[in-house]
């Protein structure tokens, strides 16, 4: 089966202790705290998964959880959540506001960093994960996807594409086999499944996802030497996964469909856009990426901040510059709604007067959210476009650079300083929101 080559060639399944020291993390950890209260779980239950995945992943991250992956929130994580509210002296309600969640987010990229943290497209299943590249690298392939090991082959990462699969089929399969792997937690959604467990001397946790038929998934083992540093690993692997990480745009026949423009603010996945393009969106995709996380909003400043799990290869907008003075000559970058342009998603630039706030002309639907520069090329802000209101055309306002910085710090995101890379850095977002949802 896809995860068995990867068996230890001795072991007797037995889990190994936990070590003694960080006991407040650990408990988090290990030891539920009770029911959760339904507010709690009714708050995650409400967020898009990819939302849920991430704050697990955070948690991970920062040592407070170690359980199995997929972004249950159950009374383990919960009880993890309780851990980083009590650990930063917040109210242990076990949900997290959206101030909590950008504080636990801002946290994460410091222990990213720490083990060169990356975003590979795997090439043997085109599948989508993270990898610690300071401890594991690819070493070739398998009959069904591909391995990446540590050097010694204490961490063991592979994973596989199977076609016409059967997802429930193949949960129960892999739930048996290898004959050494003790099964300690599983779950099977309709589109997905998470296994985790002992295997021979290896912790192991297992993640897939179905698409039309077809399975994609990856497999972590870890050495029970390594638990410290693999635990909360192993769950950020799993839960950046991403079988099918080419999503088609929304159709509109499922909801209302609003288009409009992000500008990346790092090259980690983090998006800023207009607040009012993004508020209740049952889901938000970018083409070509997959889909984005709103972890938080400002409507004073009209500023959204997305992430997108598992992109790779983006280029920052050069942002980190003055503003610029209140009347001037800008240029628009933005991604025009494909109604307008034949269907296309093309960056366009579109040029535009400033007057204290005000742009004029009002740019093209799909342009909420677009990066403005001016003359010399330096960062001026986002376009906000304000819908017609009455007999009163629709507006677009200029949310400064300075606003912007602040909301980025806010979030603990430096601004890039680099310029001429605006036309790389924006993408179009797409937000679906049912029809008694629209705005």
């Amino acid at each position: 089966m896809p995860a068995s080559a990867a068996a230890p060639t001795a072991g007797s399944g037995a889990a190994a202790k936990r070590p003694p020291d960080n006991k407040k993390k650990l408990n988090a950890k290990h030891e539920p705290a009770g029911d959760p209260t339904i507010a709690a779980r009714g708050g995650y239950a409400a967020m898009p998964p990819d939302a849920r995945l991430a704050i697990q992943s955070n948690l991970a991250w920062l040592g407070y959880y170690a359980g199995p992956p997929g972004g249950e929130f159950d009374d383990r994580t919960i009880a993890a959540v309780k851990a980083f509210q009590q650990a930063n002296h917040i109210k242990e309600t076990g949900l997290l506001d959206p101030d909590q969640r950008a504080r636990l987010a801002a946290a994460a990229p410091a222990r990213q960093r720490a083990v060169d943290w990356r975003v590979v497209d795997d090439p043997a299943t085109g599948a989508r994960f993270g990898v610690p590249g300071k401890l594991v690298a690819r070493v070739g392939d398998l009959p069904t996807g591909s391995a990446y090991r540590s050097g010694q082959g204490q961490i063991q990462i592979e994973t596989f594409g199977l076609s016409e699969a059967s997802l429930q089929a193949l949960f129960e399969a892999e739930k048996r086999s290898p004959r050494d792997r003790y099964v300690a937690a599983s779950t099977l959604k309709p589109d997905s499944f998470v296994i985790s467990g002992t295997q021979g001397l290896k912790y192991f946790v297992e993640r897939a996802e179905a698409n039309a038929g077809k399975v994609r998934g990856i497999t972590v083992l870890y050495d029970q030497a390594t638990i410290g540093t693999m635990a909360p690993l192993a769950v950020a692997v799993a839960n950046s996964f991403v079988g099918f990480p080419t999503v088609a745009a929304p159709s509109a026949k499922q909801g209302t469909v609003e288009y409009g423009t992000a500008v990346v603010a790092d090259g980690s996945g983090d998006l800023i856009t207009s607040a009012a393009v993004t508020e209740g969106c049952t889901a938000i995709a970018v083409p070509g990426f997959g889909y984005a996380a709103r972890l938080d909003a400002d409507p004073a400043l009209k500023v959204a901040l997305l992430r997108l799990y598992g992109a790779h290869d983006l280029v920052p907008a050069g942002l980190a510059e003055e503003p610029l003075a209140e009347s001037a000559d800008l240029v628009l970058f933005g991604v025009a709604d494909p109604r307008v342009q034949n269907g296309g998603a093309a960056v366009t630039k579109a040029p535009a007067r400033l007057a204290h706030t005000l742009i004029t002309p009002v740019p093209q639907s799909g342009f909420a959210g677009a990066a403005a520069v001016d003359a010399q090329g330096r960062f001026a802000g986002l376009v906000d476009v304000e819908p017609a209101a009455g007999s009163e055309p629709p507006a677009a306002v200029l949310v400064g650079a300075g606003s912007v910085h602040g909301f980025l710090a806010a979030h603990g995101i430096a601004a890039s300083a680099a310029r001429g890379t605006t036309e790389r850095s924006v993408l179009r977002v797409i937000c679906l929101r049912n029809e008694r949802d629209a705005r």
